[in-house]
């Protein structure tokens, strides 16, 4: 994707970094949509705060973010020892995005039978092949999610809209390029097919104010920004043809895990008969897990993050401000899980399934030995 008519994925191996080595460099999340900030990430510390304190997130980004970090760490010490520590480390910051785990795993599986000194170059390589990866397999769900919307374009007069409501961001930025959700829009806005994106906010963090919001101007994609609440009232009224979502986690039987408030969307949508896709990468999906309502783990996270609100003053200043009276605790469960009863259908990389232990396994036939 582009910023300022320069091509952007969300995080990066920077060869040209002056470093003897490079180093890896990402886009700090934080800040947008007020200021377009890039910081080098260059000890395992430091991804370990970029993940935890929401520099990236997303979980396809989150997942290719880690294997950087054990790519980083295998330069400074290459042993068995770093491997499983390093694995542990990182994993324990963000307990619901299965793509952590998925990555980590994937890389102390590649790296514990190398030699230890061949470690460190085939650790920047896997972590850059784990990236491809996912920028590809955005790219084919965006190809998949986009038959969909032509079909509901094909059903409306000429020239009237398809109007796709968002939750959250799942956009480029929750990944290394194109995004999940997204990427169906991407590929319709490159189609020419007119579209109008009814942003939700997202609270408590406003990842859909701040960040979906802010792709959509970067990409020249109509679109509102509206209030968590009023998605099931537009349903209600027939603004909305269709929903996407992402999902952090996605079980082997279709529960899907996202951001709070996916749940709620989900029902608007079932009691109004607009259909509600979730896209995913396949490493997405957690083959351990049936019961998403019971086994997933839901991070709860700090309540400041309810209480207060980031946002820029008058004068350019962004800082953050209080909401709530002194004295007032806050509940934060970040994430909910809809049950796939209510999910309409999974878009993958290989193509669009029933959200049920059927559908994925014919999906994934290789991959459903659970």
């Amino acid at each position: 994707m582009k910023v300022n008519g320069k091509h952007y994925r969300s995080i990066w191996f920077n060869h040209d970094s002056g470093h003897d080595t490079g180093h890896v460099q990402i886009i700090d999340q934080r800040w947008l949509p007020h200021e377009f900030r890039v910081v080098d990430l260059t000890n395992r510390e430091a991804f370990v705060t970029a993940i935890r304190d929401m520099w990236v997130r997303g979980a396809p980004l989150i997942g290719a973010t880690a294997a950087y970090g054990m790519a980083v760490q295998m330069a400074l010490d290459p042993s068995d020892l770093s491997i499983e520590e390093t694995h542990e480390i990182l994993h324990s910051t963000r307990p619901t995005a299965i793509n952590l785990r998925w990555a980590l795993d994937d890389m102390r599986a590649h790296l514990a039978p190398l030699p230890v000194a061949k470690r460190a170059a085939a650790a920047l390589a896997r972590a850059a092949e784990i990236c491809d990866e996912d920028v590809e397999c955005n790219r084919q769900i965006g190809l998949h999610g986009l038959e969909i919307i032509k079909e509901i374009a094909a059903g409306k007069p000429k020239g009237e809209p398809v109007r796709i409501l968002t939750h959250c961001n799942a956009g480029w930025l929750a990944t290394v390029d194109w995004g999940t959700a997204t990427s169906p829009i991407y590929h319709a806005m490159e189609a020419q097919i007119p579209l109008h994106v009814w942003v939700d906010e997202t609270r408590p963090r406003n990842q859909g104010a701040q960040l979906t919001a802010w792709e959509m101007v970067s990409h020249n994609v109509p679109h509102s920004l509206i209030v968590d609440n009023a998605g099931g009232h537009l349903m209600q009224h027939g603004q909305v043809d269709l929903v996407i979502v992402g999902t952090d986690r996605t079980t082997a039987n279709g529960d899907v895990c996202n951001k709070i408030g996916t749940y709620l969307k989900a029902l608007a949508a079932h009691d109004n008969g607009v259909p509600f896709y979730v896209a995913l990468p396949s490493p997405t999906i957690d083959w351990s897990v049936r019961d998403g309502l019971t086994m997933i783990p839901i991070e709860e996270r700090d309540g400041h993050e309810v209480t207060h609100v980031q946002g820029k003053l008058a004068d350019g200043t962004v800082t953050r401000v209080q909401i709530s009276p002194d004295g007032t605790g806050a509940g934060n469960p970040a994430f909910d899980v809809t049950p796939a009863r209510l999910v309409t259908g999974l878009i993958t990389e290989r193509g669009i399934c029933a959200a049920s232990a059927e559908g994925l396994g014919a999906m994934f036939s290789e991959r459903a030995n659970f």
